[in-house]
């Protein structure tokens, strides 16, 4: 299937799974409901189930072949990847509720709207959060019950990537980061590698796991979300220094206004999009090693790193 398209398709079935595993936002307490729906509804690039989706493809109906090439088997029976992907964006949209809030980013635009706490308040965001953080783990519990080595490996890759020492761990290194001036490299780098790169990582091995990848495809995919994070973290860094609020759909420049450590005031522009090329290019050489070449996401990679938003 042409990239565009597939890439439709994956959205679509993202979009179709949120409708159906999220409680309806008339759910009692309705306000919880309605505001946990209002921040996954808002749209987006739902980049991280399209990972998952696209990784488990790439060794649904191949896991044979892939493991007689490799000489080893895949580690578990397949299943339905969606439950996953389903978890993994609930749980990237709860981290963008709490970085919205006040007490972090204080954001009031996110994907071209009010922010969480914004068209409810305070408290409604922040419970909205912890509930879809927690939802998270009731899907992969419910959906992979019957496949017991599964949900455990899953629940034991998601949990650890959004983590205290890692998704959260990251945040707070980011929030300790801010008017920062001497700042280093390694520590601008455990910012990006856990803020953003753990949970991309996490979505390309959840998928892995659900297509039975054997251990070293799976070391493949981690190797591939690793620099895939790098470069959509600098990338971010970068459009926020030079994209408008319009065109982001959240309010640029407020990384310099809040004297963020970014990879743009660390190392200036020219050289943070060369470091966002090698990190997209080494993603690309990571995933070409996987079944078939891995085209849709060796193409993915690429439009990342060409995105303006």
């Amino acid at each position: 299937m042409e990239f565009t398209a597939q890439l439709q398709a994956y959205r679509q079935r993202t979009e179709q799974g949120l409708a159906a595993l999220v409680p309806a936002a008339t759910t009692r307490p309705a306000r919880l409901h309605a505001a946990m729906r209002y921040s996954l509804e808002a749209g987006g690039k739902r980049l991280r189930p399209v990972l998952t989706l696209a990784a488990c493809d790439l060794f649904t109906g191949t896991g044979e072949k892939a493991s007689q090439i490799s000489n080893l088997k895949p580690q578990i029976a397949t299943a339905d990847p969606l439950p996953a992907a389903v978890a993994i964006e609930c749980i990237h949209t709860y981290s963008l509720i709490h970085d919205d809030l006040p007490c972090m980013d204080n954001d009031d635009l996110r994907r071209g709207r009010p922010t969480a706490h914004k068209q409810f308040d305070e408290a409604t965001a922040l419970l909205a959060g912890d509930a879809l953080l927690t939802l998270a783990f009731q899907l992969i519990g419910r959906h992979y019950v019957g496949a017991t080595a599964l949900c455990a490996a899953l629940t034991r890759e998601i949990a650890d990537a959004a983590g205290s020492e890692r998704l959260i761990g990251g945040q707070m290194e980011d929030l300790l980061a801010e008017k920062k001036t001497n700042a280093t490299a390694a520590e601008l780098e455990f910012i990006h590698l856990n803020k953003t790169a753990a949970m991309l990582t996490a979505s390309l091995v959840a998928g892995g796991l659900c297509g039975g990848a054997t251990e070293a495809q799976l070391a493949t995919l981690r190797a591939a979300g690793r620099h895939l994070g790098l470069a959509f973290q600098i990338i971010d860094d970068i459009l926020d220094a030079t994209a408008d609020t319009a065109t982001l759909g959240k309010t640029a420049g407020k990384d310099a206004k809040a004297g963020k450590t970014t990879y743009v005031k660390l190392h200036g522009l020219e050289a943070s999009r060369r470091h966002a090329h090698e990190q997209s290019d080494a993603a690309k050489t990571a995933l070409a090693r996987l079944p078939g070449g891995a085209p849709f996401l060796v193409t993915l990679v690429e439009n990342m790193a060409a995105r303006s938003s």
